[in-house]
């Protein structure tokens, strides 16, 4: 098999892993009750307080210390959060400084609500982690995502909501 051969099927390959990961993600995706973001006031780890509250993009994203694939996509939220508003909820993964520990071994200075029994994830209708909600300026529903998302995924998800 010749060089162009094989590049030609291995992004053939790719395009069709993008398209099946979209329509399966599109298919769990939660149903939410409402599309605009809830405002109001959280506590953050450490307790700092965070109000959420439309007026620029934001990122919400529900994860727990206990799975593996939202073990794998927190860097990409990191590199996210560097430069846009992201708001993380950790669910049922124990107590304040369990995630505190999970987050310095891990190298990860994002926002986290300690969601310890699972409200908001409820709230959300989130049964599945990771999972992903943008939401634009306005405070809108534009994106979800259910399962691994790249860095490159997110950041252009968020531009195009800017």
């Amino acid at each position: 098999m010749n060089g162009k051969k094989l590049l030609k099927e291995l992004l053939a390959g790719a395009v069709i892993i993008f398209i099946l990961s979209n329509i399966i993600s599109w298919i769990r995706q939660p149903k939410l009750d409402s599309t605009h973001l809830p405002e109001r006031t959280v506590t953050l780890l450490g307790g700092s307080t965070y109000r959420l509250k439309p007026g620029k993009p934001v990122v919400i994203h529900f994860w727990a210390t206990w799975c593996r694939v939202c073990k794998l996509e927190a860097p990409n939220i990191q590199r996210l959060s560097r430069k846009y508003e992201v708001l993380t909820m950790a669910v049922d993964s124990g107590s304040a400084e369990d995630i505190q520990n999970y987050m310095k071994k891990y190298k990860l200075h994002f926002k986290v609500l300690n969601d310890h029994d699972g409200s908001w994830a409820k709230r959300f209708n989130v049964t599945v982690f990771p999972t992903t909600f943008i939401y634009d300026s306005s405070g809108e529903l534009r994106f979800s995502e259910v399962g691994y998302t790249t860095t490159a995924g997110l950041l252009a998800r968020m531009k195009l909501v800017e």
